[in-house]
């Protein structure tokens, strides 16, 4: 599949690429697909682990998973929101290596936000992403 999104982060915005996201996607023509919010939740209904970033990879990989089932990568990503629950700054950089694993070098753009509570029990993380295809 070509790549559907550009990625661009011009030298008059700050250096977005250095801190794992892009400024701007810019996409071709194509399907939209809105990924609803994914959590640390399983098929299998193993319980949500405490960890923090086992919960960010859990739910990275829910958003791989619902990529694959339209037929696209996180190359089509456009953009990605990330709610996690009363966070510190520290929390914001461990979710870090989970996006990274799945993402690489194709960086969306991203959006963090702070929230007092997500839509189950013991759940730090959720996940939103739009995609082209």
């Amino acid at each position: 599949m070509p790549n559907q999104v550009t990625k661009v982060n011009p030298p008059t915005l700050p250096d977005a690429p250095s801190m794992g996201y892009s400024q701007i996607s810019v996409c071709k023509p194509g399907k939209l697909v809105f990924i609803s919010g994914q959590v640390a939740w399983r098929p299998s209904g193993e319980p949500v682990p405490e960890s923090l970033p086992e919960q960010a990879d859990i739910a990275m990989a829910n958003v791989v998973h619902a990529l694959e089932a339209v037929k696209a990568s996180v190359e089509n990503v456009t953009s990605m929101r990330m709610y996690l629950v009363n966070p510190s700054q520290e929390d914001f950089t461990a979710v870090v290596p989970a996006l990274q694993k799945y993402f690489g070098d194709v960086i969306p753009t991203f959006t963090a936000l702070g929230v007092t509570a997500l839509g189950g029990e013991g759940l730090k993380i959720e996940l939103e992403a739009t995609a082209v295809v």
